[in-house]
């Protein structure tokens, strides 16, 4: 379609000059029946061209034009311009005021009719009505054309003779006879669009078909309606110059507006393909950001799960399961973390350079939200492993306490049997004085025994409390047997009193008493204890954590080891007692009844345990020595570990002042950064195997149980933290080179500015972080020439500092000032471009859109316009201006 919209306004007297020489000819000659039949046609096809735009047609041009209705309708469509409101009488004088109107709108646009008044118009003559339509086509169709500072009939000849030039046979001087033959209106059609015609085929001599075949290709896919018949041209001396030159004006507007179409399809073109790239990047980074989170919410209640295990060995597998987590699941994701902070960081700056709006990533998904939800993860993991090493020694300490439970609960049960029995029995009943007197004194030394037991039964009690306490997975059985324990300890306590007082109701009955074997039995009891609890220690189960508590234990030991002279000196003086025994039986004629009446201790049992208790103290020698042995293979392999431990954490520590230093004070290209920052990311990297050899380390020290270093600071999940930070701040910092690799590419920055930006934003940068506070950033933008009163300096702070931190980065200063430096597409430019393919219409349809896009983006556009709700809206429309708007963000409207 043919756009006389936007044509220019020249001045007055220039249109004015110009309409009176185009004007001025001869009158007589329109009357002339050939030229008068050419011109009806190609006048009366040319307005019909405009009028179905709004859906009518005239038939015959001196008699439908006469009430000036569709004459002010002509130029309303072709000018785009509101006529007055027409009258709709039909009397003479309404027709009148009709065409006036017409004519004075003419006429405001610089155009002097010459003899044309509304009265002829209304009575139908002919050459006026001619005349009158010849001026609207000189200045709406061909008044506006510009070819190399020539306009007009001039231009459009010009244009012509540019068009032709290559072609045979063509030679166009005016708009007569070098159009007579048809092959100059087939080479304007085969220079714009050669697949419609096959110009070698054309012959010189066949005008006729040359004319028909330009005419109907015109019609048919140019939307140029036949304005001429070829056999009038062919016919006539002189075809008619008015009519030739309408006809040629509709190619040249058609072709024209083809050519605009174009560049503002190729706008479009380009903005959509950098808005589906982005889409694209948004799309990925949603995507791994919702796998990561999803991981993270998987992982976290698996490492808070608390689920107490009943023995070691199962703790143990889930430390393993722990294992395996820190050095095969986790990694993978600790890099995927630090490729999402890239990706987003990549995409904001392609947003900026774009000038897109920022990207906000869906709830919950943002980088903060990411690396919340990280350090969540890493808090649920510190955790989980403390949880698992205090688990490791409460099970230890559970299984060392619930083995010393029932050693002592099998020797307490051990001496109370039978025990219920004696004290029930009524011997004493039948028995001598003296036999009693022994039951007494038997009793007395009972009494003594059990005393002293009952500092083993409190022991038994007091930890099966601490195995409740613990929660001890067996305490139920625990409990029942401490509770037998008791109930029967109680029950013997009784008994004990009720026999004490049979006896002594007795005793006053009774007399001598052998005091012998009384003081065998006084002494030999507790020396029996003391010998029960003597193999009891050097039978006690320890768990020692260092080498000062197992030295603590061989002093102990030495300790006891020292008091057993005393010890045999007792024994043989108990032993001496029973053999005095003998010897005054013997030497009186004494026939010993039995055994000692006052204990069940015999001399036997006492150098049995004896012999026991000796046989066991090498035993226990070397079960220290071998435990001592142990720690200092523990303390080896503590020093190991922090020697490899210091010079890792050294190494760290002093990289990361390294890469803190490299980010600020970097010189040379950019490319020169990057690939020097690479290198430098390939020379940490390959002090991974120290870390490996770290981890060894710590896998031993983990498997032999050790839970302190006294010889570092440095724990593993310290350092596994420190080299994480590392490798993410120089990931971190490549990226930020890379970005400004991008702005310089994209917005045309030269080195030298570059450098410029580097310099005074180092000069600025106070602490050497490479960020600044908004004070420092005010003062360099003054530095680089800016006036900034409060309102623009917020304005400039919410560019630069979006999330509102307080700190302006290098990064976001380059974006800044290639921003204010440079030129990017605009909201305005691509609803021009829209504008141009609609052919001037507020909207756009979806055949339009497929008919100038790609098909992909074609389809991309009509998926996301919304219709068109205008007061011009027909079926189908779309509104290009919303989705124009969109596409840069509310700032551009």
């Amino acid at each position: 379609m043919v756009d006389y919209h936007a044509a220019n306004n020249q001045s007055a007297g220039g249109v004015q000059t110009y309409m009176e020489q185009e004007n001025d000819w001869d009158r007589d000659l329109l009357l002339d029946p050939a030229w008068e039949k050419q011109q009806r046609k190609t006048f009366t096809a040319w307005c019909n061209s405009h009028l179905r735009k709004a859906g009518t047609q005239i038939d015959n041009i001196e008699e439908d034009f006469r009430d000036g209705l569709k004459l002010m309708l002509l130029l309303e469509v072709i000018s785009g311009e509101r006529l007055p409101k027409p009258e709709r009488g039909k009397m003479r004088v309404h027709k009148i005021n009709n065409v006036n109107k017409a004519l004075d709108f003419i006429a405001s646009k610089g155009v002097k009719l010459v003899s044309i008044g509304a009265e002829e118009i209304v009575d139908g003559n002919a050459k006026m009505t001619l005349g009158m339509i010849w001026t609207i086509i000189l200045r709406f169709a061909i008044q506006d054309i510009s070819v190399e500072e020539t306009s007009a009939k001039e231009g459009l000849l010009l244009w012509c003779q540019r068009k032709t030039a290559p072609y045979k046979n063509v030679n166009v001087q005016n708009f007569h006879i070098s159009w007579k033959d048809g092959l100059a209106f087939n080479a304007l059609i085969h220079r714009h669009r050669p697949d419609l015609i096959d110009y070698d085929s054309l012959r010189k001599d066949d005008p006729v078909t040359n004319l028909n075949n330009a005419f109907e290709v015109a019609e048919k896919h140019l939307d140029i309606p036949k304005m001429l018949d070829a056999e009038d041209i062919v016919n006539t001396a002189r075809p008619d110059e008015k009519a030739i030159m309408t006809y040629v004006s509709s190619f040249y507007h058609a072709f024209s507006g083809a050519q605009k179409a174009e560049t503002a399809a190729n706008r479009i073109c380009k903005v959509l393909a950098v808005n589906q790239e982005n889409e694209q990047m948004m799309e990925d980074y949603e995507k791994l950001a919702s796998d990561l989170l999803e991981w993270i919410r998987r992982t976290i209640p698996w490492l808070e799960n608390r689920t107490q295990e009943k023995t070691v060995k199962d703790l143990q597998a889930k430390q393993e399961d722990f294992r395996d987590y820190r050095t095969v699941h986790k990694p993978p994701k600790v890099q995927e973390k630090c490729q999402l902070e890239i990706s987003f960081n990549t995409l904001q700056t392609k947003l900026r350079l774009s000038n897109r709006p920022a990207f906000m990533p869906s709830e919950g998904r943002m980088v903060s939200d990411i690396n919340l939800a990280w350090l969540s993860l890493e808090g649920a993991e510190k955790g989980y492993e403390e949880w698992i090493l205090s688990e490791i020694r409460r099970l230890e300490r559970l299984e060392h306490l619930a083995e010393k439970f029932h050693q002592k609960a099998a020797i307490h049960e051990s001496w109370t049997d039978g025990k219920e029995a004696m004290l029930t029995q009524k011997d004493y009943e039948t028995s001598t004085l003296s036999e009693v007197k022994a039951l007494l004194r038997k009793h007395e030394a009972f009494e003594s025994d059990l005393a002293a037991h009952q500092d083993r039964v409190e022991q038994i009690a007091a930890i099966a409390q601490e195995l409740n306490e613990l929660d001890y997975y067996d305490a139920a059985s625990v409990n029942a047997r401490c509770q037998k324990i008791c109930e029967q300890w109680d029950s013997l306590g009784s008994l004990t009193q009720r026999r004490k007082e049979s006896l002594e109701r007795t005793e006053k009955q009774l007399e001598t008493i052998d005091e012998l074997y009384l003081e065998y039995a006084k002494r030999a009891a507790p020396f029996n204890n003391w010998m029960e609890g003597a193999m009891e220690d050097l039978q006690d189960m320890f768990i020692v954590h260092n080498i000062e508590e197992i030295q603590g234990l061989i002093t102990a030991h030495e300790q006891f080891k020292s008091t057993l002279p005393e010890a045999n000196k007792e024994r043989e003086a108990i032993q001496a007692i029973q053999a005095e025994v003998q010897k005054i039986a013997q030497s009186n004629g004494i026939k010993l009844s039995g055994a000692n009446p006052y204990t069940t201790i015999t001399p036997q049992s006492i150098d049995s345990k004896w012999e026991k208790a000796m046989a066991m103290v090498p035993q226990r020698d070397n079960a220290l020595q071998d435990e001592l042995n142990k720690q200092n293979s523990n303390d080896s392999l503590r020093a190991t570990f922090a020697t490899q431990a210091n010079t890792v954490g050294a190494y760290i520590q002093a990289k990361m002042e390294e890469i803190g230093r490299i980010s600020i004070e970097m010189n040379g290209t950019l490319e020169d950064q990057l690939t020097n920052l690479k290198e430098y990311q390939k020379s940490i990297l390959s002090y991974m195997p120290e870390i490996n050899k770290l981890e060894g380390y710590h896998q031993h020290i983990q498997e032999a149980l050790i839970f302190d270093n006294q010889y570092t600071s440095y724990t593993m999940e310290h350092l596994r933290v420190g080299w994480e930070q590392l490798l993410t701040t120089i990931a971190r910092t490549i990226n930020e080179v890379e970005n400004q690799i991008l702005t310089r590419d994209a917005k045309g920055i030269s080195q030298e500015q570059l450098y410029e930006y580097r310099a005074s934003f180092n000069h600025f940068d106070k602490k050497r972080s490479g960020q600044m506070v908004s004070d420092d950033f005010r003062a360099l933008l003054i530095s680089t020439g800016n006036s900034l009163g409060d309102a623009e300096f917020n304005r400039i702070m919410g560019i630069v500092d979006p999330n509102s931190t307080g700190t302006v980065t290098f990064q976001a200063f380059i974006d800044f000032m290639s921003r204010e430096t440079t030129d990017t597409d605009t909201a305005d430019q691509v609803i021009a471009s829209f504008k141009i393919l609609a052919g001037d219409k507020n909207f756009i349809t979806a055949d339009e859109l497929r008919r100038e896009l790609p098909p992909d983006q074609a389809e991309y556009c009509i998926a996301r316009m919304a219709p068109y709700t205008g007061p011009d809206a027909v079926p189908g429309a779309l509104d290009y201006m919303s989705f124009s708007t969109a596409l840069y963000g509310e700032s551009d409207l």
